[in-house]
């Protein structure tokens, strides 16, 4: 008996190790529709619904006026809270939707600390700095079928085990800020977000694993921001910045976190996954604020 139970004993723990060891080596297919979502959900969320995923960033934002020299106006510290949540669809099957919202501080270039007041050098104005606050940042059900009909095939580059992603992301719309004759006269929102995503092979292909943990980069090429009230001057703004995906909200930095408790204590969690709300950039917040400010002002007692 003692022969038997430790010869059941023994196959019982052979067995469990072939089991987890298939299950090791089990890997995404990224050639499929369903590895086409499942990669896309690892780097941006999770394989798990309602497990939120935190990204923090930092870097600076310049200057670029014809005829002077680019300068560094700002630094830049952000964070997103998101999560994500399987749907099904009749004709494109099963995917997933993403609810996030965001938080970016621009801070003393010099100091790093939250930047308050920014004095304009162009105006020598003074103008209250309004942070990006975005809530909801959402995007549309993501699937793995082409609209004909065929699988989408989850692409990327693989160098020396660590896989490399990028997009790029022309704005030409409506400004948010603009009016009813942008066709006509101009003044349209243009802009370019480019990102990119960067991390280890084996960890985005398997299968036991339900996150990814990527490195992330972030470019911006846009107008003055609204609150700099540059009134028409010639120039523009870049945003160059990096981060990656954190194990837990507690591994963002001391400041940010401190900014959310006093000001965003929303930004602990991300959205519900069924937010039907319309999202929100920081064109369309900015616009909020500076109205918010035009009632107080025509609505303040007169003395």
């Amino acid at each position: 008996m003692w022969l038997f139970s430790r010869l059941t004993t023994c196959l019982s723990f052979i067995l469990f190790g072939l089991t987890a060891a298939a299950v090791q080596s089990e890997t995404i297919d990224a050639n499929s529709g369903g590895g086409f979502v499942a990669l896309n959900r690892k780097i941006q969320c999770s394989l798990e619904d309602s497990s939120p995923q935190v990204f923090e960033w930092s870097g600076f934002g310049y200057s670029r006026v014809p005829g002077e020299p680019d300068r560094k106006i700002f630094g830049l510290l952000g964070m997103n809270i998101r999560q994500c949540g399987q749907v099904e669809d009749p004709d494109k099957g099963v995917g997933y939707r993403l609810v996030s919202r965001e938080i970016m501080l621009y801070l003393d270039p010099q100091t790093g600390e939250i930047l308050r007041r920014f004095n304009n050098p162009w105006t020598g104005a003074s103008n209250e700095v309004i942070h990006v606050a975005n809530d909801p940042v959402n995007q549309r059900p993501g699937f793995g079928i082409n609209a004909d009909g065929s699988e989408k095939a989850f692409t990327y580059r693989d160098v020396n085990g660590q896989y490399l992603i990028n997009y790029e992301i022309p704005l030409f719309y409506k400004n948010a800020m603009g009016g009813d004759y942008q066709k006509y006269v101009g003044g349209s929102y243009h802009a370019t977000e480019i990102f990119d995503f960067n991390g280890d092979v084996a960890e985005l292909l398997d299968a036991s694993k339900p996150v990814a943990y990527p490195v992330i980069s972030w470019v911006r090429l846009a107008p003055w921001l609204p609150w700099m009230e540059m009134n028409g001057r010639a120039g523009m703004l870049y945003f160059n910045a990096m981060g990656r995906k954190l194990e837990n909200y507690e591994q963002l930095s001391e400041a940010i976190k401190a900014e959310i408790a006093q000001q965003y204590p929303d930004y602990t969690t991300p959205p519900p996954l069924n937010d039907p709300r319309r999202n929100e950039t920081s064109w369309t917040f900015m616009k909020k604020i500076i109205d918010s400010r035009t009632e107080e002002a025509t609505t303040a007692p007169q003395h």
